[in-house]
């Protein structure tokens, strides 16, 4: 059976980095996972998360094929085949950090070239779940040689470059179009309506079609976006549109500035009338139903302005800031977080950006000044539900007594703290903070089990020494970092009383790490051996003082019996109620009447056919013939003239007649 402690992930994890964080915990680890079975995949993946070097990648490799065993990064003596890289993509998946150093000289480049030419068919990327890359170069070969780890999923790339490279802008450039975001990227994930986590850090993130699509999600409990670099409007376009309701514009809306009259003096009443809103529960909508925990990079301002439309109930919020953030924005963003999330608000982390971490990179390997600015806490208020609170800023290291005392009264839950555990302070500004200081963490936060700040350690006053009060039953682990520290054996006094039950002190102890001050680093090294006699001392003590007075003499006692029966009495009241029937007999006189309709019809035809008559003129010309026998007669006077039959005497015309006139007519 596995232990209980694996049945909590979280648990886990947290014991396993107990283990690693301990003296020589890389080996204890290592040895927890070759020797138990139910320990070994999570060790594993707290050993693999975070590589220094690319050698523990090469050395899983079989051994035949390296040159030298105990050298992995020699390089292989030939090239392996597709079963080789079996042991590699088991351990692959565990990597999230990853850091090469060209300088180190640990690494041949033929390693690269096999990475790139031999790697199985198939297989795209050799560290598919790496997160942040760290690489620095003097030599543009080695530059190349970083693509062959970018893939989608990168998060963090850091680059320290040696001199001008030629080719450094086509290598930004292909790193840039990896991560590039579609024109149709809500177009394709429409219908992906059950995402519970988004993470958009791509140019074209904040467009309002992705915030609208983004609001939508029902189910969407995660969401992580990048504003740097984009102005406030930009921003507030991620929400254009998420749009209000019809009418809520108008002036008669409680919701509305425009009060309906045309003057541009009048008062605003916006925040008064959202005070309202969320009162009568009319407030429009804005999506964001059930997120929970939000991921937000970029300035102070931006992130101010976008958490202002947010109304859900945030449980972890992660801010990754620009470091130093400016005073005015990063007050207003205090009020807001106080305003919106106190009830839910649990995690909040505070981290600086990779631009900022590199200014501070640049100032370690210099001789600049140190950083010396504030990070003002004295806006938090009545974070009752918060129980995480982590800051790590290269830049705004510095806080008072004022800033713990505020943050005390704020989150009295609080169960671990970070305050900038990696801030250096070399000699003479030492930190402002002492262990005094601390004394109302002790007080107020009773569930305080894990505090990292860099402190200036000293004698306690007699006002906490002499305080009961100021004692933290709770406290488990203190992280002091590159703390100072005067006198040893006042400060482990002071320890033993406000801490009783500290189990861990850490403090950086690498002589070759950048902050590091060797007469601090002894300091802290004796009140580490001494303190646990001292809380021994303490806790014999307290039993002295906690141990029961002898009891007293038993009194004689006597037994008297009282009845204290109460006396019940049942009552009843008949409340039945009389009731009545009335009814009106509604009966309506119906009358039928019909009103006859009929159009009278009547026929009479009319003869329409025209008349018709023929005229005809005949017009054939009428032709005569006359003829005009114009014979010569002879006259005979012997001759008698002829007769005919009935004696009829035919006179033949004399030999001319003469005429005048001769008419013929027709």
């Amino acid at each position: 059976m596995f232990p209980i402690i694996l049945r909590d992930s979280e648990a886990t994890k947290k014991l396993l980095e107990a283990i690693l964080d301990s003296p020589a915990g890389r080996r204890s680890l290592s040895r927890l996972a070759r020797t138990c079975h139910a320990f070994s995949g999570p060790a594993l993946d707290i050993l693999w998360r975070e590589l220094d070097s690319i050698a523990p990648v090469v050395g899983l490799f079989p051994g035949h094929l390296l040159k030298k065993t105990r050298k992995p990064g020699m390089g292989l003596s030939r090239l392996p085949r597709d079963e080789d890289w079996a042991t590699i993509f088991k351990y692959s998946d565990r990597i999230q950090r990853i850091t090469y150093d060209e300088t180190a000289n640990n690494i041949a480049p033929s390693i690269f070239s096999i990475f790139e030419e031999c790697r199985p068919q198939g297989v795209t990327y050799i560290l598919p779940r790496l997160q942040e890359l760290n690489w620095k170069v003097d030599t543009p070969a080695a530059l190349e040689h970083a693509t062959i780890f970018i893939h989608p999923q990168l998060q963090v790339i850091n680059l320290e470059i040696g001199g001008k490279f030629a080719k450094i802008n086509a290598f930004l450039a292909d790193m840039s179009s990896r991560t590039k975001l579609k024109d149709s990227f809500t177009e394709l994930l429409l219908r992906q309506d059950e995402l519970e986590k988004v993470i958009l850090v791509a140019p074209g993130a904040l467009g309002p079609g992705v915030g609208h699509w983004v609001a939508s999600l029902p189910q969407l409990k995660q969401l992580q976006l990048d504003l740097t670099g984009r102005s406030p409007i930009a921003v507030e376009g991620f929400f254009d549109e998420l749009g209000p309701r019809s009418g809520y514009s108008t002036p008669s809306s409680i919701g509305s500035r425009d009060s309906g009259v045309f003057s541009g003096e009048e008062i605003d009443f916006t925040d008064i009338r959202k005070s309202a809103l969320r009162l009568t529960g009319d407030f429009p909508p804005k999506g964001f139903a059930k997120l929970k925990k939000l991921h937000l990079t970029g300035e102070v301002g931006n992130i101010a302005v976008f958490l202002k439309h947010i109304e859900s109930s945030i449980v972890h919020l992660d801010l990754v800031i620009d470091d130093p953030p400016d005073k005015a924005d990063w007050q207003d963003l205090s009020e807001l977080i106080c305003d919106r999330f106190a009830q839910s608000l649990q995690t909040l982390k505070i981290s600086a950006t990779p631009s900022s971490k590199f200014v501070d990179l640049v100032r370690s390997t210099s001789r600049a000044e140190p950083p010396s600015n504030r990070l003002s806490l004295e806006k938090f208020t009545g974070l009752s539900s918060l129980i995480r609170l982590d800051i790590d800023l290269p830049e705004s290291i510095m806080f008072t007594a004022v800033d713990i005392q505020c943050l005390a009264k704020a989150c009295p839950n609080l169960e671990s703290l970070k305050l900038c555990p990696l801030s250096r302070f070399p000699p003479p500004n030492g930190p402002k903070l002492s262990l005094n200081a601390l004394a109302p963490l002790m007080e107020h936060c009773k569930r305080l089990h894990t505090l990292a700040v860099v402190v200036n350690a000293g004698p306690g006053s007699e006002k906490v020494l002499r305080s009961p009060n100021i004692s933290s039953p709770s406290l488990q682990r203190l992280h002091v970092g590159h703390s100072w520290a005067s006198d040893s054996l006042q400060i482990s006094i002071l320890l033993s009383h406000i801490m009783p039950k500290l189990e861990l002190l850490k403090w950086f102890q690498e002589k070759n790490r950048a902050g590091f001050v060797e007469a601090h680093a002894k300091a802290w090294q004796t009140v580490s051996e001494t303190m646990p006699h001292i809380q021994a001392l303490r806790s014999v003590e307290k039993s002295f003082a906690q141990a029961p007075p002898p009891s007293p003499q038993k009194a004689a006692t006597f037994e008297k019996s009282v009845d204290a029966t109460v006396t019940k009495a049942s009552r009843g009241v008949f409340a039945h109620v009389m009731t009545s029937e009335a009814s009106i007999q509604f009966s309506p006189v119906l009358q039928d009447r019909g009103v006859e309709a009929k159009v009278e019809l009547s026929e009479i035809s009319i003869d329409a056919t025209p008349p018709r008559a023929e005229i005809g003129v005949e017009a054939k010309p009428v032709m005569v013939s006359a003829a005009v026998a114009a014979i010569a007669l002879e006259m005979n006077e012997t001759a008698k003239p002829p007769s005919t039959a009935d004696n009829t005497t035919f006179h033949e015309p004399a030999d001319s007649i003469p005429l005048d006139i001769l008419q013929v007519r027709q």
